[in-house]
């Protein structure tokens, strides 16, 4: 009888998912645990592994449809024997169901259209076997279909005036792609969050001498002991802790009509995945050493590229920091991540003159700014909080001896 294949629960207050990339098609043999699709939830892609060994006997749920959770989307018979053909039908059973001609398909399964070639080969009647594929990987590309539709020198003489006319120039074309689960998810929060709070901005400039020059003095040794290297974001975090304790206003939230103090420090930390930016939450960051928190940004950043986050990773924070400096950003203003009431952006280390004892020095700086929900944090604690991240920065052994 055929095991089904279930949608797990995938975190807290999620009851569907989109499905992703099936990984096995209809007739196709799967060991047991090995993943047969990815599911696209509000907080991250999870892998869904096969129960049994067996055969795709069914795939019920296409790529794009949505699907409950405890929702049955295939079907694995255990004593089923794989499809001679399964390879050759593994994308025409797992693409998504549109309505409309469909494109012309590969005539081998090892050959892959780019979409904006694939329409321009649907137009012209054109198959794949027809062309000469210079993608990566064997893929046919837009330029190629385009190359095989050129005439060739010899027979540019041969042409009359009327083919010789203007044409309309190329490279207008477009590609419609559907936004993810996740994209959809994060687009609706940001803008729910500027509609629902009433958010601020405020800017200062830290000096990040001493904190470069500790990194030079022991990163090695730091290194070699904990195999990690130690970075910035530890330094911020730890100095993160430091201002929410003093000012438990940014580490609050409003929940209906009250406000919630939390006495821990959930640190949210936006990276960079490969759906997009991702914010994992350091838990308890009050606890953590240097060591903890950049082990835990690591394990985090190598997840977030394999899109192997869990749910619970994301899952909430009471504040949030976010480096745009690693891509250059020299200042910006970040958007509070609901219900928390405050983010932090970092930005990218510039020398600039500045002016020190009477005298214009030369110093690796950077400017920090705090976006902050006026309705909960006041603008004094909030320029005040952003003063003592800047304290702290520039006289880093104040985190060790907690002044």
């Amino acid at each position: 009888m055929p095991v089904e294949l279930k949608v797990p629960s995938v975190g807290e207050s999620i009851s569907e998912v989109e499905i992703g990339e099936w990984l096995k098609a209809k007739g196709e043999f799967v060991a047991k645990d090995e993943t047969v699709v990815t599911l696209e939830s509000d907080k991250a892609t999870v892998e869904l592994p096969a129960p049994v060994s067996g055969v795709i006997s069914d795939v019920v749920k296409n790529k794009g449809d949505t699907a409950a959770v405890g929702e049955v989307i295939g079907f694995i018979d255990k004593d089923g024997k794989p499809a001679a053909n399964a390879t050759k039908k593994a994308a025409e059973q797992t693409a998504p169901k549109t309505a409309g001609p469909k494109p012309t398909a590969p005539a081998a399964a090892e050959v892959r259209v780019m979409p904006a070639a694939e329409r321009i080969m649907a137009e012209r009647a054109l198959k794949p076997e027809q062309l000469q594929a210079s993608g990566p990987g064997g893929r046919i590309l837009k330029e190629d279909v385009l190359r095989h539709t050129m005439p060739a020198p010899d027979q540019e003489s041969q042409r009359t005036d009327a083919d010789k006319g203007p044409k309309p120039a190329g490279g207008r074309e477009e590609e419609v792609v559907p936004m993810t689960r996740l994209r959809r998810t994060v687009a609706e929060r940001l803008v729910s969050a500027q509609q629902n709070a009433a958010l601020l901005t405020t800017f200062n400039e830290v000096d990040m001498a001493e904190v470069m020059a500790l990194r030079k003095q022991y990163g090695e040794l730091f290194l070699q002991k904990y195999n990690t290297k130690l970075g910035f974001m530890s330094f911020f975090v730890k100095a993160c802790v430091d201002g929410l304790r003093q000012f438990p206003a940014i580490n609050a939230e409003i929940r209906e009509n009250n406000i919630v103090y939390h006495n821990y420090c959930d640190i949210g930390v936006a990276i960079g995945g490969g759906k997009g930016l991702v914010v994992p939450v350091l838990r308890n960051a009050e606890r953590l050493s240097f060591a903890e928190i950049e082990l835990a940004i690591a394990n985090f950043a190598r997840r977030a590229k394999e899109n192997k986050l869990a749910p619970d990773d994301l899952h909430g924070g009471t504040f949030t920091i976010s480096n745009g400096g690693i891509y250059g950003s020299l200042l910006s203003t970040p958007i509070v991540n609901p219900p928390q009431s405050g983010v932090l952006g970092m930005h990218a280390i510039q020398d600039r003159p500045v002016a020190r004892e009477g005298n214009v020095v030369i110093r690796p700086m950077m400017y920090v700014a705090l976006t902050y929900d006026h309705r909960v944090v006041d603008g004094r604690e909030a320029v005040s909080f952003l003063k003592r991240i800047k304290d702290v920065i520039e006289t880093p052994t104040r985190m060790l001896i907690e002044i």
